[in-house]
Parts: structure tokens; C-alpha cells; sequence
């Protein structure tokens, strides 16, 4: 099974440490992108690190990702609630996904309880601000690990 891991990002995410810092801190996106980077070497992993407000476009990066990749951590963000396309992009591949979400979803508004994508993740994380990434890629490697064993 291949090391690369596809992180991917949803919409609004580019504006990460501007938007609402009271939930979603003040890290950047590329704050969390240098340390994904930083943990990738440390487990061995070649980091594909993205983001889209478009939901096609991560879609595409989805099938991209079926063809080369060993996982995915996804933080879908708003499209977490809403897109039936990215959980069918996500049911196609056949490697561990690993949902991450900054803030607890469960704590805030009803709409934000539902996730479409937990559905057919391996795990899911939430609430442990931007270090939910370098958890899902710690449990990312071990699963790849197992599985060429």
C-alpha cells in the first residue's frame, strides 16, 4: 500500500486563523500544512496537502487520490453536512479515511451533528483543534502498517 496520504480541506478552510478564531484558533492553513508536512516525515508518509471551496474540486482530488494514495485525512468542513457526492467519491476507495474536524462539532449548532462522511470513515476526530490532523496521520501510518503486514 502506498505512504502518500491525500490531506484534503473543505470550504472556508483557506481562511483558517482569520475566520471565527474563537473556535478554530489562529493557526493558519499553511501553519497546518507545515506541520502535516513535518509529521508526514516523521512517519514515513509523502503529504498531497489541499483545499477547495469547490466541492468538484475535492472530489477530484478523492479519485485522484484512489489511483496513488495509501489514505485520506479529510476535514470536509461545511460540505461535511451536505454532499452525498463526496461520500460516494470517499465509498469508492478501498484504504482508510480519516475525518477531522477543528472544532467539536457536537457542541454547536444540530445542523453540524450529522456528517455524511463519518459514514464510511475509518475514524473520526473532532475537537482537538488543528492537532486532530497530526492524530488522524498517526493513526493513518499505523493502519497502513498493518495492513502490509
Amino acid at each position: 500500500m502506498s505512504r502518500t496520504v491525500y490531506v484534503l480541506n473543505g470550504p472556508n478552510l483557506n481562511l483558517l486563523g482569520k475566520r471565527q478564531p474563537a473556535i478554530y484558533g489562529y493557526e493558519t492553513l499553511a501553519d497546518v500544512e507545515a506541520d502535516c508536512r513535518r509529521v508526514g516525515d516523521e512517519l514515513k508518509l509523502e503529504i498531497e496537502f489541499y483545499q477547495s471551496n469547490a466541492e468538484h474540486q475535492i472530489i477530484d482530488w478523492i479519485h485522484e487520490a484512489r489511483e496513488r494514495a495509501g489514505g485520506i485525512v479529510i476535514n470536509p468542513a461545511a460540505f461535511t453536512h451536505t454532499s452525498v457526492a463526496i461520500l460516494d467519491a470517499l465509498n469508492a476507495c478501498e484504504f482508510p479515511i480519516i475525518e477531522v474536524h477543528i472544532s467539536n462539532v457536537h457542541k454547536r449548532e444540530a445542523f453540524r451533528h450529522h456528517s455524511y462522511v463519518s459514514t464510511v470513515a475509518s475514524g473520526v476526530i473532532a475537537g482537538f483543534g488543528t492537532q486532530g490532523y497530526q492524530l488522524a496521520l498517526q493513526r493513518l501510518a499505523r493502519l497502513i502498517d498493518e495492513s502490509q503486514q
